[in-house]
């Protein structure tokens, strides 16, 4: 008998039904659960030794079984995405793409790194800490070169330019990342370039820092920093899975839609109130920190921005840049 959504779930957890297994890895665990049940009810006679291999016999059945509700993944492989090391990866490979000039936070990180060498590893910070307005300046030059500079908005609203550090979330962005990975650091009131990144960037160049602050993006970096909604919704962890959605076909309300099939228990972490229903608030989240803040300041995507009013069944496409399949190659 399956138990009801406010008691405690029978995995051991603690948690209350509803709010743990009742996803759908939970339900491929108690359909097994059950066929278990089913099996030794049918052979009383089993040793212990027998029973446990009955056991570990239907677990490996199952988590190595497609779950429509995964999109095909197996729960084995859903786990290994949603909790293994950056490093430890199954199904795809993450490469270092060959040209990197397409991509805003690694241009960004060019200037920083540059303006560091040309002053023998350092660079003097602002009063309030932040990087010089000069940098700020060259930064906000290279917007012509990026594919979202096709949606041009004015600078006091642009996500990849401004006047100032706080003004231009993109570069903010970047600084942040490339301290997060251990490539700068500030100290009294200056900016520093380790000396063992200063020694890889003479011999390696910028690509010796694309995996390090793309592990820095997806693992330790808030994504819900520049936003200020109160629901505490971690996306970071299904980052992967929805790269692999997005790829495919390329439309939000799409990946909105496999995401609640996959991982329904977000949809209760998401509060309604009087704009957004959970779904709504969901969508809206994936789309600031996932697509916005996450995939466009690396240019791996563009998408228009979001018309508000427009026709009910309006499509909304993702542009995917060549960054994305150059850096990522999934073999599902």
């Amino acid at each position: 008998m399956r138990p009801g959504r406010n008691e405690l779930c029978p995995c051991g957890s603690g948690k209350k039904y509803k709010r743990c297994c009742i996803d759908a890895i939970g339900k491929q665990h108690a359909e097994m659960i059950d066929e278990i049940a089913q099996t030794l009810s049918m052979s009383p006679d089993l040793s212990l030794d027998e029973m446990n291999l009955v056991v570990q016999q239907r677990i490996t059945q199952s988590n190595n079984r497609p779950n429509a509700d995964f999109c095909g993944l197996t729960p084995t492989q859903m786990m290994n995405w949603l909790h293994a090391p950056f490093a430890d990866l199954a199904l795809v490979t993450i490469s270092v793409p060959d040209e990197l000039s397409s991509s805003p936070v690694m241009r960004y990180l060019a200037l920083i790194l540059d303006e560091a060498m040309q002053q023998g590893g350092s660079f003097k910070s602002t009063s309030k800490g932040n990087l010089p307005v000069k940098l700020v300046k060259q930064a906000s030059a290279l917007l012509p070169e990026f594919e979202v500079n096709q949606y041009p908005t004015t600078i006091s609203i642009s996500e990849f330019a401004g006047s100032n550090e706080d003004k231009f979330n993109a570069l903010h962005y970047a600084r942040i990342l490339a301290e997060i990975a251990g490539i700068i650091y500030r100290k009294n009131g200056r900016f520093y370039v380790k000396k063992t990144m200063q020694k890889q960037y003479q011999t390696h160049g910028l690509h010796a820092f694309f995996l390090p602050m793309l592990e820095a993006a997806v693992s330790r970096y808030n994504w819900a920093y520049f936003d200020c909604f109160e629901q505490d919704i971690d996306l970071r962890t299904f980052w992967l899975f929805m790269l692999w959605r997005l790829q495919t076909h390329a439309c939000l309300d799409t990946l909105l839609a496999d995401v609640c099939r996959a991982f329904p228990d977000l949809l209760g972490q998401a509060a309604t109130d009087e704009y957004y229903s959970a779904q709504d608030l969901l969508g809206v989240l994936i789309e600031s920190r996932f697509i916005g803040r996450f995939l466009q300041f690396w240019g791996f995507v563009t998408v228009a921005p979001k018309v508000f009013g427009r026709h009910q069944g309006t499509v909304r496409k993702v542009n995917i840049q060549p960054l994305l399949a150059e850096a990522f190659k999934f073999s599902v």
